[in-house]
């Protein structure tokens, strides 16, 4: 039997709700001519009152309003008004059922209007079974029904009603989410899907367990455990189209809660959905395993680099002392030759006046010895890292199937011989291996007096098969993160679709001549005003006259405001943090958006569900916050965890918290709401996080994550997100302002210098933003000044040739077709100058 309720107590009050701002009510209460014409055709104050309620409510949100039901406060006053009568004669028209019901007919007559029956029921289930198979959130499915009945001119039922219809279309769907998933699948891949809920040998885990299991520290072993994984999903032989059988979003959701449920669970699924939620789970991970494991590839390349640095520059530190008495050898002897030169004596007998000839013959085999070679590079210390590639890299190559762009053609006819080489257990490179991905930095150590060196010709495919998967030159054929630059985009037809019947949401004009005109105009005016400034030298806080400089930034901030502050917090009661977190949760109901990942139910215990959220937030972790709170398990928080906290929930509770402090009228006295900044925190990691946290050189060689928040001028944390320490901030300012679910309209927004790129200027500018970084350099930075068209064709006609394509990566991003931060991951990792 479906499940009859899939709402929320919250969710059935918003669903038919009457607008509260009073600029909506305005819109969609206001009575027209011929609206205020019908109604004073009727007798009496309250029946004039009456049939105009019931027609608004007819209009929006769609129903009747039932016996004895009190209408809305605010719509009954502003109906009311437009009438001229008093609310209070609401109270005789109720009176009296039958006249009620003798409008309502009257009214659905004159609006064109049907009530709702058994037929549009069952013909509505169906049409909903589509969107059911996607989602199955329970408001988005009644909101659905709620606009198709609007659109079909059909009275809503109560909600009682569409939840069951939305229940039973979710039912239905699920059955046909698994057929799909399971089609084809027979009796030989039924029982090896069923095998993976077996104990792993020699393991107290199941093989399930075992093929989700983290990669740990990149290392070549690591990395081979994880091909093994892959080649175990593999194995089993699904249908390469079995992931596009259903909509992405479902088939994630699927996996996320088969993730969640314990094995003995998943046995007691009846085999159709135990079938089915283990073939969209596998499908998941073996996804992330894919991109996993050329993450790992990616940090074992990089730790080569540094460790071979480090090496070479520790051994020239050790061989220091030995050089400088070298060199002052050198010193001492060649000052003898000048003076043996100046004098006309024998440059022979000078050297030996230094020293004898045998122990000067020596020193200079010393010196060939401790010499460095001309290009000074630590890149010659690469191979001795060989043999870790060697261990991984024939099994990396030959597990994936890689597409090219045309850039990186050369790049992938290398991989494809170097396949071939280890199939054959050949060693010696062809003399026709492809070479023109080859950078001038490795040339001079592939490309030898002997030919090409197949250790450095290996390492540096690989290593440009890191730096083409990053940028999107190359692409993996399962992954999620390493896909081609096409697939994160629009679908071509339907962008030049939306750019035709100009319903594409772009903040600028959607051809190239139109913005070149407009941008240009816009710059030469900035550019005279602010040459008109200078001259004057009426710019604050700024000189022009020897180059640019900008006078430091001072305090704002008096003394007797700290002092008054300090006052404040002392005024202020001691509080638990426990207690002010449930006094919180009363004000704002945050605790509620924490919602059961299978069932969309808002939890029973919030008490548990705030132990959790506080053990997460003091990093205290489950173990240590249950032995600290009596009558609380790990296992009890544990499965708290699991079915209710994750990055989503704590999305929509955080909005939650920043809509109540944005409407609070004391948060006006610090701005109106409308900008905001971003900065990121640096955290070492420890424990089982230091194997998945970066080392960034500037905080030293600890591992650890960067906390990158968006806050409001308002003070309200927006947005956080946890990103890898060796990641430009810039690289996710946009997410933020982007993926937001708080009610804020961000105008404009403040970085400093590490969240400022080209890229995210363009970007903010195309997204309707207003970008305003601190930048550290900027007497440093270049201002390209317009000037004759003629005077750069190329970069004209080069706007002009990637301008639709420009709007079409903005929309991608607008759209969430394709995350801000991973484009510009692609777009900042191209090694040539890309057209878009």
């Amino acid at each position: 039997m479906p499940r009859r309720e899939i709402l929320t107590a919250a969710e059935r009050l918003t669903l038919l709700a009457i607008p509260e701002d009073e600029v909506e009510l305005i819109r969609v209460y206001t009575l027209s001519k011929s609206d205020l014409a019908f109604v004073q055709q009727h007798r009496g104050d309250p029946n004039r009152l009456g049939i105009a309620v019931q027609m608004s409510y007819l209009q929006h949100p769609g129903r009747v309003l039932g016996e004895k039901e009190k209408p809305n406060p605010r719509l009954l006053h502003f109906v009311a008004t437009q009438l001229g009568v008093a609310p209070d004669v609401w109270m005789l028209y109720a009176a009296r059922d039958e006249t009620r019901r003798e409008h309502v007919a009257e009214l659905l007559q004159r609006l064109g209007l049907e009530q709702f029956t058994t037929e549009h029921y069952r013909a509505l289930v169906s049409w909903l079974e589509p969107a059911a198979a996607q989602t199955t959130r329970g408001l988005v499915l009644a909101q659905t029904v709620v606009a198709e009945l609007r659109k079909r001119q059909i009275v809503l039922p109560p909600v009682a009603v569409m939840e069951r219809l939305c229940a039973e279309a979710a039912t239905r769907a699920q059955r046909t989410v698994f057929a799909r998933l399971t089609d084809g699948l027979d009796t030989e891949r039924g029982r090896q899907l069923d095998h993976l809920l077996e104990l792993r040998d020699g393991s107290p885990y199941s093989i399930l367990a075992w093929l989700r299991t983290p990669p740990g520290p990149p290392t070549a072993r690591a990395i081979l455990v994880h091909i093994k994984r892959l080649h175990a999903i593999r194995a089993i032989g699904l249908a390469p189209e079995a992931s596009f059988r259903v909509h992405q979003s479902r088939l994630l959701q699927i996996a996320r809660e088969a993730g969640q449920t314990a094995v003995y669970q998943l046995k007691e699924y009846e085999p159709a959905r135990r079938h089915g939620t283990l073939v969209a789970l596998l499908i998941e991970t073996s996804a992330t395993l894919t991109d996993e494991i050329f993450d790992l590839h990616d940090r074992l390349i990089g730790s080569f680099f540094t460790k071979s640095k480090n090496k070479y520059e520790h051994t020239f530190a050790e061989q220091g002392r030995a050089i400088n008495d070298k060199v002052r050898l050198y010193a001492k002897v060649g000052a003898a030759l000048v003076a043996a030169r100046d004098q006309g004596q024998d440059a022979f007998q000078a050297i030996e006046t230094v020293l004898s000839w045998d122990l000067f013959s020596q020193s200079v085999k010393d010196a060939e010895r401790l010499a460095r070679a001309e290009h000074f590079d630590p890149l010659e210390l690469l191979t001795d890292h060989y043999a870790t590639l060697r261990r991984y890299s024939p099994v990396l190559v030959d597990t994936f199937e890689f597409k090219a762009a045309p850039a990186a053609a050369a790049l992938l006819n290398a991989v494809h011989t170097l396949r071939q080489l280890n199939r054959d257990a050949v060693r010696k490179l062809p003399a026709d291996a492809p070479t023109e991905f080859i950078r001038p930095r490795w040339s001079r150590y592939v490309t030898g007096p002997e030919g090409l060196d197949r250790r450095f010709y290996e390492f540096c495919v690989m290593v440009e098969l890191k730096n083409a998967l990053r940028s999107g030159d190359l692409s993996v054929a399962g992954s999620r993160q390493f896909r081609a630059f096409e697939d994160y985009l629009i679908p071509r037809p339907e962008f030049e679709h939306s750019l035709k019947d100009r319903t594409l949401p772009a903040a600028v004009p959607t051809t190239a001549t139109a913005y070149l005109k407009e941008r240009l105009s816009v710059l030469r005016a900035m550019l005279d005003q602010t040459d008109s400034l200078a001259r004057k030298g009426l710019l604050p806080d700024v000189e022009l006259n020897a180059g640019l400089k900008i006078s430091p930034l001072e305090s704002a901030t008096p003394k007797e405001a700290d002092e008054l502050r300090d006052r404040l917090y002392g005024m202020l009661p001691p509080v638990k943090i426990t207690d002010l977190l449930l006094e919180v949760d009363r004000w704002t109901g945050f605790s509620r958006r924490f919602t059961h990942l299978k069932t969309g139910e808002p939890v029973k215990d919030p008490i548990l569900l705030l132990t959790a959220i506080l053990a997460d937030g003091t990093n205290l972790g489950l173990a240590k916050m249950a032995a600290s709170c009596p009558g609380t398990s790990p296992s009890q928080l544990s499965r708290m965890v699991a079915w209710h906290i994750r990055d989503d929930t704590y999305t929509q509770a955080l909005a939650c918290l920043v809509n109540y402090h944005h409407r609070l009228p004391f948060a006006a006295h610090w701005g109106e709401g409308t900008t905001s900044s971003s900065d990121g925190q640096r955290y070492r990691a420890g424990g089982r996080g230091e194997a998945a946290g970066r080392v960034n050189a500037k905080y030293g060689y600890d591992p650890g994550v960067t906390f990158y928040t968006h806050v409001s001028d308002r003070y309200a944390p927006y947005h956080t997100k946890v990103i890898a320490a060796t990641v430009r901030d810039a690289t996710h300012v946009l997410d933020g302002l982007l993926y937001h679910e708080s009610d804020l309209r961000i105008a404009e927004h403040y970085t400093d210098t590490a969240g400022f790129t080209d890229h995210v200027f363009a970007l903010c500018h195309l997204l309707g933003f207003n970008f305003a970084p601190r930048i550290r350099d900027l007497a440093d930075k270049r201002l390209y000044v317009p000037g004759k068209a003629s005077q750069w064709p190329a970069l004209s006609t080069l706007i002009e040739q990637q301008f639709t394509e420009v709007l079409r990566l903005t929309a991608s991003i607008q759209q969430g077709t394709v995350t801000a931060s991973l484009i510009l991951r692609k777009l900042g990792a191209y090694p040539r100058q890309n057209g878009l």
